[in-house]
């Protein structure tokens, strides 16, 4: 669609006789009516998708299948009808509560649903194809999958305290199978080979790819360890899980070392400040743990982001469809 042109063509080709006139105008109304289609076919995707990652969060961690049985209510064991189990719709239709006990229904279900919405949304925006070839280049999916993969160990961070190496191992092993094909990935080869131009030589492109995933995976779990074992040294405990460092290796394995270092950045800083804030209200101690999952994923989906605008200063760009 011709952005600069914005919707005028879509209501002026409305008017009889007017696309004799100006024959350029049914084409962009085409293109405006089809990318508010696959919008919609995005977003619809999203909050479907982010329905099943509350059964991963809920299901998984208590090691039961993430397909049956059928979802029940926590507090009545009522089987949930297919009426009730429209993402977000159901919940404001039944007012956040369960239709037979009226227990109330967890906010993290609607608001997960929202995020991953969202996040499909940004994914198709910001790596997505043009309308036309919507249906033959379906890469930016990989993005929207890996920003799932995120979502889903933080609700399990959150409500568990754990991250499970069912995810993030897999998710290790996806990062670096599927370098040669993401969205950023042959941008991240290309910045490899210009820094070690004789690996470029000497290497296939498809071993350039696998090394990209290979180092970042290593320095997201080099920078865990090494902060996990000063931390031993100090206080002889244990300040930070190990569920973390596999999770900022499959992070690296994705976005490559540079992905790590701006997962770092923005989930340190975030993490600091709301414990800061938390342990002023007189709400955290130092005894107390803190889910650093929730963070990474914060993190790393602000780097996400950021590979495909150019800088963080472009993340609002896809949204907005500037």
């Amino acid at each position: 669609m011709d952005k600069k042109r914005g919707f005028g063509p879509v209501f002026l080709s409305l008017i009889p006789g007017f696309r004799w006139l100006w024959p350029e105008a049914g084409r962009i109304a085409a293109t405006v009516t089809m990318d508010a289609f696959l919008t919609f076919y995005v977003i619809a995707l999203g909050l479907v998708v982010g329905s099943y990652l509350n059964v991963v969060i809920h299901r998984l961690p208590r090691g039961t299948s993430t397909v049956l049985p059928r979802s029940a209510c926590p507090f009545c064991g009522s089987l949930i009808a297919a009426r009730d189990n429209l993402p977000l719709i159901s919940f404001l239709l039944l007012r956040g509560r369960c239709r037979h006990c009226r227990s109330p229904i967890a906010w993290r279900y609607p608001a997960l649903e929202a995020a991953t919405a969202l996040l499909f949304l940004f994914c198709y925006r910001a790596f997505g194809p043009s309308p036309d070839r919507f249906f033959r280049d379906g890469t930016w999916l990989l993005a929207a999958a890996f920003g799932c993969l995120l979502l889903a160990l933080a609700g399990i961070d959150l409500e568990h305290l754990l991250l499970p190496d069912r995810l993030t191992l897999p998710g290790i092993a996806a990062g670096l199978l599927l370098q040669p094909w993401l969205p950023w990935g042959e941008a991240q080869r290309a910045a490899l080979a210009a820094a070690w131009p004789a690996v470029a030589e000497a290497l296939p492109e498809w071993f350039q790819h696998l090394l990209v995933g290979a180092l970042g995976a290593l320095a997201g779990a080099g920078v865990l360890l090494a902060v996990y074992g000063g931390w031993y040294l100090l206080r002889r405990t244990e300040g930070l899980g190990l569920g973390d460092v596999k999770m900022l290796a499959m992070i690296g394995a994705f976005l490559g070392w540079t992905g790590v270092l701006g997962t770092l950045l923005v989930a340190t800083f975030t993490a600091s400040t709301v414990a800061i804030v938390a342990m002023l209200l007189g709400r955290l101690s130092l005894q107390h743990k803190m889910a650093f999952g929730p963070f990474l994923t914060l993190g790393a989906l602000v780097s996400l982001l950021a590979v495909g605008r150019g800088g963080v200063l472009g993340l609002l760009t896809p949204l907005l469809g500037w």
